[in-house]
């Protein structure tokens, strides 16, 4: 019956047709070899390949390279530039991008990025073709002496494609196979060629970039204190142009940082400052690019809150550094017990007791490393009474809110800042600025913090957003807030005076005879939200009591604390012997693997020694 089957088919194949005998299979095979012919299809298959990904350069090529920076503030940029110089790299700092910057990045980016996309993409197409256009450069020119340094972007948004971008408007701008150089893609590497490379991220390299960045830091912080108190207009900037001129040439020729940081304290000193009238503390939050430029990106937002007669209380690069270090800890604390089983890009995978102990020890000994050295320049500086946040403190208050899991752009952080402004009187006002459509950062100001706002409703918070234009709209919504803000500063030093039984003239009066609390670089110790509350806190005591009555309040106040130290003692005795118990069994369980696993690499390595193996011959010898 089958073999009939097969026949009748194989006759239906074979029909004719308008008087042909047709074999239509091969008539159909035919056809498919000529379209496929004729369309191409049988050529070989041509995969494109990115020829401008992970272009460096040589060693023997860094003394005709100049390396392009720029990115951070101003004071970061210029002092890098220096400290680079001083490594012995040929280094040229950009301009902080502006609106011609943008428009030229929308030109040659593609649609729908973000604007701190088209603003660090725009900046650096429109320095070349300047350099093209106006110094007279070939673009072949350009690309074989200049080389663009910059660091891994930090998130799942789309900036963090953003060197993709800078490739694709190199390209479309003229400038095919010109270089752009990551940190993560260079460090320690050989090229394919077997050459070395000419970035060295040696400790010398970090050591400058550490020096130019917290140097920066301490100077944009001591700035933004200063400038709003000046009583001459200009004078803090004129002072902080002198500070980056020494502490250029200071790291430039290698000499002691700290007496270039020791230098420009009496430089920052000289401003006459007052305080005595009160503004709004604004800290600035939000997206990291979008807080920290300088320039149209943000529209002048620092320049901007000074002019309406605000404080802008900015974010170091100093705490982004100590928010990495803190996600290694979390994470690895996470992981821990996966031990050997983790082989994942952030795993622990073969690492033991241990070397897991060992990496926590060496997060641990980064973040004091970083404390110290910022709080070194910034008390050799005149920079006191600033701490950079606690890091733990920020995770604990934000997680109930926004887990600690989540990241992208500051993760967490930014609800964690909002808690603790509030709370603890850190500022009268925050205002969250990020691009417009910023996964990251507008899902938590939109979405996480009306929770935040709910439960403290005094909190004046302004998220506002960045799209390149609507300067305007933009400048607008900031004063709405602004204007509440100088309300709760009037408020709050009326408040302060009332309080402490004093008078802004009696006030005044103290300032006039004693300068060094007039100073420029004096801070007093926080007790409100704005720094002239804090001030009239400080010298109230001088004016309305004797010596003999601020020595009695003083110890009524230590006595006071040391009482409830005391009664809180037996409370944290008890929750630490809680805890020891409750965890008590897991850690010796953890401690007998470790220890059963040492035995077991020992016994390996003695296993594996010449002398067991010699005495296992003589064993067997023997027994013969």
């Amino acid at each position: 019956m089958s073999q009939q089957v097969n026949v009748d088919v194989a006759k239906k194949k074979r029909l004719k047709v308008a008087g042909q005998d047709l074999d239509i299979d091969a008539e159909l095979a035919k056809f498919e070899a000529e379209e496929r012919a004729r369309l191409g299809l049988d050529a070989p298959t041509q995969h494109w390949v990115e020829d401008m990904a992970n272009l460096t350069f040589t060693k023997a090529e860094r003394a005709e390279i100049t390396l392009l920076v720029g990115g951070l503030t101003l004071a970061h940029d210029y002092l890098v530039e220096g400290a680079l110089k001083g490594v012995g790299y040929n280094v040229q700092m950009m301009d902080v991008p502006n609106n011609a910057a943008f428009q030229t990045g929308k030109e040659f980016g593609n649609r729908g990025q973000c604007n701190p996309t088209y603003f660090t993409v725009g900046a650096l197409v429109q320095h070349l073709i300047t350099l093209r256009d106006k110094h007279g450069m070939t673009a072949q020119e350009i690309v074989k002496k200049f080389v663009f340094l910059t660091a891994g972007a930090c998130g799942p948004c789309r900036f963090g494609m953003y060197v993709t971008e800078y490739r694709k408007a190199l390209r479309d701008a003229g400038f095919e196979g010109f270089r752009v150089v990551l940190f993560q893609q260079t460090g320690g590497m050989k090229q394919a060629t077997g050459d070395e490379s000419g970035l060295e991220l040696t400790p010398p390299f970090f050591l400058a970039l550490v020096k130019a960045l917290f140097t920066g830091d301490v100077l944009n912080a001591l700035g933004y204190r200063i400038r709003p108190y000046e009583v001459n207009p200009g004078d803090t900037s004129r002072a902080l142009e002198q500070c980056k001129k020494i502490l250029y040439a200071a790291l430039e020729n290698q000499t002691n940082i700290l007496l270039a940081v020791w230098k420009c304290k009496p430089i920052m000193a000289a401003v006459k400052v007052k305080r005595t009238l009160p503004k709004p503390k604004v800290s600035i939050i939000g997206e990291f690019w979008a807080m920290t430029t300088e320039g149209d990106g943000n529209y002048q937002l620092q320049a901007f809150l000074e002019e309406e007669g605000a404080e802008a209380d900015i974010q170091l690069v100093a705490a982004w550094v100590l928010y990495m270090l803190w996600e290694a800890r979390h994470d690895t604390l996470d992981r821990q017990n996966l031990r050997n089983a983790d082989h994942s890009k952030y795993g622990l995978g073969g690492l033991d007791g241990f070397g897991i102990g060992k990496k926590l020890l060496m997060v641990q000994a980064g973040d004091t490393l970083v404390r110290a050295i910022f709080q070194t320049f910034a008390h050799t500086m005149g920079l006191y009474g600033y701490k950079l946040p606690d890091m733990d403190a920020i995770a604990t208050v934000a997680h109930q809110y926004y887990n600690n899991d989540l990241r992208g752009g500051e993760g967490h952080m930014e609800v964690g800042k909002l808690i603790l402004n509030a709370t603890h009187k850190k500022a009268h006002m925050t205002l969250s600025v990020k691009p417009f459509g910023c996964m990251p950062s507008a899902g938590v100001s939109d979405g996480v913090q009306s929770a935040i706002i709910e439960k403290f409703p005094s909190t004046i918070y302004c998220p506002v957003e960045t799209s390149g234009d609507g300067r305007v709209n933009f400048y607008s919504r900031v004063q709405m807030y602004l204007f509440k803000a100088k309300q709760a500063a009037a408020a709050e030093y009326a408040e302060a005076l009332a309080e402490h039984g004093v008078t802004k003239p009696q006030v005044e009066a103290f300032l006039e005879a004693n300068p060094s609390y007039a100073s420029a670089l004096h801070k007093a110790p926080h007790v409100y939200n704005g720094n002239a509350a804090d001030l009239v806190a400080e010298i109230a005591p001088y004016i309305t009591m004797t010596r003999a009555q601020r020595w009695r309040s003083r110890l009524t106040s230590f006595a006071t604390a040391s009482r409830t130290v005391v009664k809180r003692s037996p409370d944290l005795v008890i929750q630490l012997v809680r805890r020891a118990v409750e965890e008590g069994p897991e850690t010796a369980r953890k401690l007998k693997e470790d220890v059963v696993l040492l035995r077991e690499i020992r016994a390996a390595k003695r296993a594996a020694s010449p002398h067991a193996q010699a005495a296992e011959t003589l064993d067997a010898a023997a027994e013969e």
